[in-house]
């Protein structure tokens, strides 16, 4: 069989841990027999990002405004244990903040439905697509340790030396503190990258802050998505017969859960973290939940929406056999395989991603499975397969 040729490159940026096995497995057997592969790759994984002190993850991010389409394997985002684990340099950030920063775009999460796998939430009939803001917040938090008892301030000084200041805190003891941001263009970018998602996809967008407690910083999200909306976009949704929703963050949460679903939830950079892992779980796995960042400009960034699966590594060090689902890392590669057939007018490739799809989830619903989706299926007696086998159960439904 002749092989699907490529003529633009996808920006290829490899993980950690057990993704990067699957990783490589999903090339060797799913891609490399039918396609011929071109990528650009870049090797995020911890201890490359820490020789290249993270500039790899520059250079992965720039590459993506490059070529404009880019593929992701889930990376770790270091914390104290993994500072020795890896022997860093430092505690790098969030290669997913980094390349976020830099390509301002919005992540959009929806779980991938399959005969078989029930919501959690009885009443939820349609996916929920989660809409994170992928800039500022707790992700370019500026963090400090208080020792003991003193005043912590927020200055700003404006380019003429004029200063401002609001007390955060008098601390009598030691104590925490974090600053955070945000930047209205960015509020603006994701506005409408959510406002124009919901007009392509036809569905109602929800829009939720805590603007009653934060009344200036979300405050500022609330009235930035409200003008936007106004002037640019409530006519166009009159027309597409679809709904713009603003409320606080926890009726969102209470309303969602009462929901049969089939909307775009958007959501700032942290409460989209959370809640995308809480509606993805809740439909069934966490492995089973796309994620694509879309910027204002034209480029695209797909991964899954998980983590590494740090604890199946560990096993498959020792040699031990693991059942790992590899679905959401599949539906990353023929997003971005599809994008680039999108983009570069490849109807070959685009037919590729879409048959790769439909040859995952009818291996699963014939009852083939990994195991942390046999045991929540309502198939009666399904097959579990390890980590490869459920690959290869693929590849064979697609050769």
């Amino acid at each position: 069989m002749e092989k699907i040729k490529m003529t633009t490159p996808i920006v290829e940026m490899d993980g950690d841990e057990m993704t990067r096995i699957l990783w490589k497995m999903i090339k060797e057997h799913l891609l490399k027999p039918f396609i011929e592969l071109n990528t650009e790759y870049y090797d995020l994984g911890l201890e490359h990002r820490n020789e290249t002190n993270d500039q790899v993850t520059i250079d992965s991010a720039n590459a993506t405004k490059k070529y404009k389409v880019a593929v992701k394997c889930a990376t770790i985002t270091p914390n104290a244990a993994r500072m020795t684990e890896y022997d860093l340099k430092e505690m790098w950030k969030s290669p997913n903040g980094t390349i976020r920063a830099i390509l301002d775009g919005t992540v959009f999460r929806a779980p991938i439905v399959v005969k078989g796998i029930e919501p959690c939430v009885k009443n939820w009939k349609k996916p929920i697509t989660i809409a994170r803001h992928a800039y500022g917040d707790v992700y370019k938090g500026t963090e400090m340790k208080i020792p003991g008892a003193g005043k912590v301030e927020l200055v700003y000084t404006a380019e003429d030396g004029h200063e401002e200041r609001e007390l955060v805190h008098n601390f009598t003891g030691a104590g925490i503190v974090q600053g955070m941001h945000n930047v209205n263009d960015s509020i603006a970018s994701f506005a409408r990258s959510c406002f124009n998602y919901a007009l392509d996809t036809k569905q109602d967008l929800w829009f939720a802050t805590k603007d009653t407690i934060s009344k200036k910083y979300d405050h500022t999200f609330k009235d930035i998505f409200q003008e936007i909306y106004d002037n640019e976009y409530a006519e166009k949704f009159e027309k597409a017969g679809i709904v713009y929703f603003y409320t606080l963050i926890d009726d969102a949460v209470a309303r969602v859960m009462k929901s049969e679903g089939g909307y775009i939830w958007a959501c700032k950079n942290y409460d989209g973290d959370v809640m995308s892992d809480m509606v993805s779980s809740a439909f069934g796995s966490l492995a089973m939940m796309t994620s694509v960042l879309v910027s204002p400009e034209g480029y695209y960034e797909y991964e899954a929406a998980h983590g590494t699966v740090q604890r199946h590594y560990y096993k498959h060090l020792k040699g031990e056999e693991t059942s790992t689902n590899s679905v959401a890392t599949i539906f990353a590669w023929t997003g971005a395989l599809r994008k680039r057939g999108e983009l570069d007018g490849n109807q070959e490739l685009m037919a590729f991603a879409d048959k790769l799809e439909k040859a995952t989830i009818d291996t699963i619903e014939e009852g083939k499975m990994t195991k942390d989706l046999a045991l929540i299926t309502t198939l009666e007696n399904p097959t579990v397969l390890n980590s490869e086998e459920f690959i290869l159960a693929i590849a064979e439904k697609l050769a």
